[in-house]
């Protein structure tokens, strides 16, 4: 290194406040995707779910070092960088490779574990897959986002290379023959094997540069003095080889979660879930309406202004997909104002539905008669009465099967917020496919929980509308 590099180092090192910060507040944030173990999982210790794993262990050690409080964070592994750019946690981890291509967005600690690259097959294939070599020109599967993603694409010649968001979605990919390898840790190979007896797993044949090999902890760029002040402690735990005591705990808890796989021993899992996607619908519906009732009125307003606007918004919406909205709400807006993730969610999902609802109520509107604004008017009504007392009333009985249409919608796409870590129904669904290494069951019994949600309230809408069409 050269002087004038040493000095500007030193200079950054010094105007970084990023550990003085975490030590004022005296927390350390951090994000990680607790289904991926043995580095990160749920456990259920005492009737109560805490996240468990190697990984966690890493971190309790760095915040013992740092003398602040651990504080967690769950999101799906694609959103980790994300938040870590996006100041919504201050580190992340989760057996997270540091590839050239990641250190241009993030800074890296020295890399605290190397369990090495492996693939799963199934175990009916073992005669036919002894080793990489067997796989040119196969359907290999790998998480997206991840180095098996890219070691698969640009190793394997002839490869097709199958990414999905979730490795409990690969492994079910994989057991279903839609996929004939799965690229992974080796560590999470080894779990997987232990814990299934239908798959088997064969070594890879990489040859990797050792920087990008194994698990690093991710930072924003430029937090220097955290990135030290850890790489400290990852120094102690790799000279005292803690690891291999954190895998071992690991394992027991992994134990733990699979003595019993069925789905009733998961019933609290999947009833926080339905608290979650319930409290989530339920203020969806009613922001949404009332915010779909005011663009639909800004539509019939004479001013040119609110027209406008009404119709830019309700295009704006309809034209982006809702996981990108609800990840520019916690992570665009949470640059400026730092949301819950829950609050989020319900923005973002309450946003979505009002454009849509806005509609709904325009089309009822416009079907009610002309004849019947003109008899208000000669009965001396003014406009907001006629809109109030005349139109709405009746257009509610024209719009009230697609509004309950929009509803059932609400409950099922609200299951996207399980993206930045709500702990809704799907959220939970793949944390109970992570434990219990079940691929179709959890599914199935998530499945059955939404249609019963849905038929319920499909019953609850048909007796409102009969009553309705009834009513004098």
């Amino acid at each position: 290194m050269s002087m004038s590099t040493s000095t500007t180092h030193q200079t950054a090192y010094a105007a970084d406040q990023t550990l003085q910060h975490i030590k004022n507040k005296g927390t350390l944030v951090v994000a990680t995707s607790p289904d991926y173990p043995p580095y990160e999982f749920l456990a259920d210790t005492k009737g109560k779910e805490r996240i468990v794993g190697m990984d966690i262990k890493v971190m309790e050690k760095i915040c013992k070092d740092l003398g602040v409080k651990l504080k967690w964070k769950s999101m799906s592994y694609d959103s980790l960088l994300v938040a870590i750019q996006t100041g919504k946690a201050d580190v992340a981890i989760g057996g997270i490779n540091p590839t050239a291509k990641r250190r241009q967005s993030v800074d890296f600690s020295d890399i605290y574990y190397s369990g090495g690259q492996a693939f799963l097959i199934n175990k009916t294939d073992k005669a036919k897959f002894t080793s990489q070599k067997q796989l040119t020109n196969k359907k290999i599967g790998a998480q997206t986002g991840t180095l098996q993603y890219e070691l698969a694409k640009n190793k394997i010649k002839g490869s097709t290379v199958k990414g999905m968001d979730k490795n409990t979605d690969l492994v079910l990919a994989l057991k279903t023959h839609k996929i004939d390898a799965l690229g992974i840790e080796k560590p999470s190979a080894e779990a997987y094997v232990k814990n299934d007896p239908d798959l088997a797993m064969i070594p890879s044949s990489y040859h990797l540069n050792k920087n990008e090999i194994g698990a690093a902890i991710a930072f924003k760029k430029g937090s220097t003095t955290l990135e030290t002040a850890v790489n400290k402690s990852i120094a102690q735990i790799k000279s005292k080889n803690l690891t291999e005591g954190y895998l071992a705990d690991a394992g027991k808890y992994m134990k733990v979660n699979t003595n019993d796989t069925s789905m009733p021993h998961y019933w609290k899992y999947f009833a926080k879930g339905i608290e979650y996607t319930l409290i989530i619908s339920a203020v969806s519906v009613v922001l949404g309406v009332a915010l779909g009732t005011l663009l639909a009125l800004m539509r019939f307003a004479k001013s040119k202004f609110l027209h406008a606007i009404a119709i830019a918004y309700i295009e704006f919406v309809r034209g982006t997909p809702l996981m990108v909205q609800v990840m520019f709400v916690y992570f665009g807006i949470g640059i400026i104002v730092n949301l819950p993730a829950l609050l989020s969610g319900i923005i973002a999902v309450s946003l979505n539905s009002g454009a849509y609802v806005a509609e709904i109520i325009r089309g009822g509107i416009n079907s009610v008669s002309k004849g019947q604004t003109e008899a208000s008017a000669s009965l001396g009504l003014t406009k907001t009465d006629t809109m109030r007392y005349v139109v709405l009333p009746q257009a509610l009985k024209n719009i009230w099967p697609a509004l309950g249409n929009e509803f059932i919608s609400l409950i099922k796409e609200s299951s996207i917020v399980s993206i930045i870590g709500v702990t809704d129904l799907i959220y939970q669904l793949n944390i109970v496919r992570a434990d219990t290494y079940r691929g179709v069951m959890p599914v199935f019994v998530a499945m059955m929980i939404y249609f019963v949600i849905t038929f319920i309230l499909t019953r609850i809408l048909n007796f409102y509308e009969r009553k309705m069409k009834h009513a004098k």
